[in-house]
């Protein structure tokens, strides 16, 4: 009774429009104070408690990373790059896209960053070169999504917050399926490419491509500086994460010198607007576990779809389909918040690795990005493109459908997420 009263103000107060923050505390205030015994102190230590933990810490500095690279010319010299590799390819823009878009999600950590970043400068080009807008549209808004499963990735520091997983490994996690993602995003690119005999790019020469890589070497050196020291254990993600920001700032600033220091003030203010809005919805997200913890709601829903007979490939099913319909409603870092503590006990009831479980939810997370009402990326890419959501939609459903097929392979096949992990951690 007690997750029917709680989950049914939270619907309602959602459904007025009201932001998924304000939603969430203001359900946990009205059930303390309405139905239960819960002493105010409490309620007032748990907000303190809430962002107390060091790992949070990663998720303020990850976002400064991410501002820095974006505004500090990283993503021009990474498309560069990208495009002097694969270029020459059929749809080689698009694929040079894709590339870059992997390329910048291993230093961003955020999959609307990565849009803006790589598409603001890739689609006008594509355009240019010929490509249709859907086709350039298509491409940057599914790729950019990788922004959240490359590590690092700040909706894996959300879910490790919620479930006290090993934030190291789930970046580990990450990687294989990463970059088997970025690989079939890249198929379905040139496929569509060769198909509707899009335009190719000159051949680049060995020299072209030694000069490409070598402008964009010092953004390259951020992955090897920041996944190189959590996998040798030299530094924890919290750490790499600030290690991450004082880098990018001085390759910003000092190495490209794309960023002034006059323009430092803006970019910490909107590192902090971004910081302070992903906060206060986990400070919000922490009560509502609270309460869920208190009224015993999540063991109780264990037992019930264990005692269903509910085994674990009916409940991923389950927890794919109840993922993907949040993803209509709700950003991805509220779906965390507040799925997580609920369907985590369940999954590890059922012999559900924790690590596996995350990366389940994280690619979940991202195909919500891509597709509407509340998409994000696909917000980012109609403020690039000037096209209509509807249009979008349209644009982006071949690669929608290869991350669907993708979720299946992740969600079915544990090894993928967890062979890299085990591995390193023996």
């Amino acid at each position: 009774m007690s997750g029917i009263i709680i989950f049914g103000l939270l619907l309602v107060l959602m459904l007025t429009g009201m932001p998924i923050s304000i939603s969430l505390g203001l359900t946990v205030l009205t059930f303390i104070f309405g139905f239960t015994e819960v002493p105010v102190a409490s309620v007032a230590l748990k907000l303190f408690t809430g962002i107390e933990k060091f790992e949070i810490m990663a998720i303020p500095f990850f976002i400064l990373a991410g501002n820095f690279l974006t505004h500090g010319g990283v993503a021009k010299r990474m498309i560069n790059f990208a495009t002097s590799m694969v270029g020459h390819w059929y749809g080689g823009l698009g694929l040079a896209g894709v590339l870059a878009c992997a390329l910048f999600a291993a230093v961003s950590g955020s999959s609307p960053a990565t849009v803006v970043a790589i598409g603001s400068i890739l689609l006008p080009a594509m355009v240019k070169a010929g490509f249709p807008n859907k086709f350039g549209a298509g491409v940057i808004t599914t790729s950019g999504a990788l922004g959240i499963l490359i590590p690092p990735s700040i909706v894996m520091v959300m879910y490790s917050v919620s479930t006290n997983t090993s934030v190291g490994a789930l970046f580990m996690a990450g990687v294989i399926p990463g970059l088997m993602l970025a690989g079939l995003l890249g198929f379905t690119t040139w496929w569509r490419a060769r198909k509707f005999n899009y335009p190719r790019m000159a051949k680049a020469t060995f020299a072209q491509r030694m000069k490409a890589l070598r402008e964009s070497f010092w953004g390259l050196m951020l992955i090897v500086i920041v996944m190189g020291g959590i996998y040798t254990g030299m530094f924890t993600p919290t750490e790499a994460a600030a290690m991450s920001a004082v880098y990018a700032f001085i390759i910003a600033v000092f190495v490209y010198k794309d960023l002034s220091l006059k323009d430092i003030p803006r970019v910490l203010l909107n590192s902090a607007n971004m910081s302070a809005m992903l906060l206060y919805i986990i400070t919000n997200a922490v009560l509502f576990s609270f309460v869920l913890a208190n009224e015993n709601i999540p063991q109780q829903l264990a037992d019930w779809l264990v005692g269903m007979g509910l085994g674990p490939i009916a409940f991923l099913l389950v927890v794919n389909i109840l993922l993907l319909v949040a993803g209509n409603f709700m950003e991805p870092s509220s779906i965390v918040l507040i799925m997580a503590p609920i369907l985590f006990p369940v999954a590890v009831k059922l012999g559900i690795d924790p690590v596996h479980f995350g990366i389940l939810i994280v690619v979940n997370m991202e195909v919500g990005m891509c597709h509407p009402p509340v998409g994000l990326n696909l917000y980012v890419a109609s403020g690039i493109t000037k096209m209509g959501i509807t249009e979008l939609t349209v644009a982006v459903w071949p690669w929608l459908l290869t991350m669907l097929g993708f979720l299946v392979l992740v969600t079915y096949y544990p090894p993928l997420s967890l062979w890299l992990p085990n591995l390193l951690m023996k």
